[in-house]
């Protein structure tokens, strides 16, 4: 069993975490207050993943989704207290396995009002496509991050 690679991001209403896995069967993901559970087989030679976060803050479960494309499996959480901003996705001190989305990533602290409907907009985009029809280019091929 190994964690599967993914990355995150956040809006003022919600998280956002792709679990990067190709081609993934038998996907289970659950969510808590203070929880998000994944698992899945993937890829060609049928690894089995399985990743557990202690999320750093509350969410509303109920309000929480996943989406499985052919590339990925999209998660997105509800934050119980929109507005309050998450430094890092993890209660704990950071996983190897997990990276922050940088082509999705905006600061909106200082934003207006008006972006607290992307939650909405995002659950619309979610019921709107199929699985297979959805294939953002997500692997990061054009992030270059050099450290000196």
């Amino acid at each position: 069993i190994h964690p599967a690679s993914a990355k995150w991001y956040e809006r003022r209403d919600s998280v956002f975490i792709e679990f990067c896995v190709v081609d993934s069967k038998e996907v289970k993901v659950t969510f808590d207050k203070t929880k998000c559970a994944f698992s899945c087989v993937g890829g060609t030679d049928n690894v089995k993943h399985e990743n557990e976060i202690e999320l750093f803050d509350a969410i509303d479960q109920n309000e929480s989704k996943h989406k499985r494309t052919d590339r990925s499996v999209l998660c997105f959480l509800r934050k119980a207290e929109p507005g309050k901003s998450w430094p890092r996705l993890t209660k704990e001190k950071p996983q190897r396995w997990l990276t922050v989305d940088f082509n999705n990533w905006k600061e909106w602290e200082n934003d207006s009002e008006e972006e607290m409907g992307n939650f909405d907009q995002f659950s619309d985009m979610m019921n709107n496509m199929g699985g297979d029809d959805f294939q953002p280019d997500l692997d990061g091929d054009d992030v270059r991050i050099i450290f000196v």
